[in-house]
């Protein structure tokens, strides 16, 4: 199996997507952070020292979306039509959900990715002072639709 990110002399390329078709593309993916109880439910209540920690990761969430091609290097710089992070509390930890959606020639994946990973890394920071056991697990793809290679649900 040919690696498409590697060219004929086995050199690291960006792969060329000019014949790709233009479609809608969608991608969700997780990162878990596990948690005492107590930190859960201050930054869930919004009563961590640095303030309303949701709010502050989920913008660092759409903001590292917007940023993949940069931190990635061989990720394509992609026009995104929406992105969403949602955080939610699931047993000992939260739950980071990031979206991310675009019409283009290429996925949306590793946007998906990078957002959930930033917003839980946010979360981390922001609540580090209260709790230094905390564990970022778990950061996956979900599911993602549209493209040539077809539909993915975990």
């Amino acid at each position: 199996m040919a690696l498409t990110h590697l060219d004929q002399r086995g050199q690291a390329h960006i792969v060329d997507i000019g014949d790709k078709a233009i479609t809608h593309r969608r991608a969700v993916a997780t990162a878990r952070l596990e948690a005492q109880p107590e930190t859960i439910r201050l930054i869930m209540g919004g009563e961590l020292k640095k303030g309303d920690a949701l709010t502050v990761a989920r913008i660092a969430g759409i903001m590292a979306a917007k940023k993949t091609s940069e931190l990635i290097p061989l990720c394509h710089p992609i026009p995104l039509t929406k992105v969403s992070v949602e955080i939610t509390e699931d047993g000992p930890a939260l739950l980071v959900t990031a979206t991310a959606e675009t019409t283009a020639q290429t996925g949306v994946e590793m946007e998906a990715m990078t957002a959930a990973s930033v917003a839980a890394l946010t979360l981390y920071d922001m609540a580090k002072s209260h709790d230094r056991a905390m564990r970022i697990t778990s950061v996956q793809l979900e599911e993602k639709s549209g493209g040539k290679s077809g539909d993915f649900h975990r």
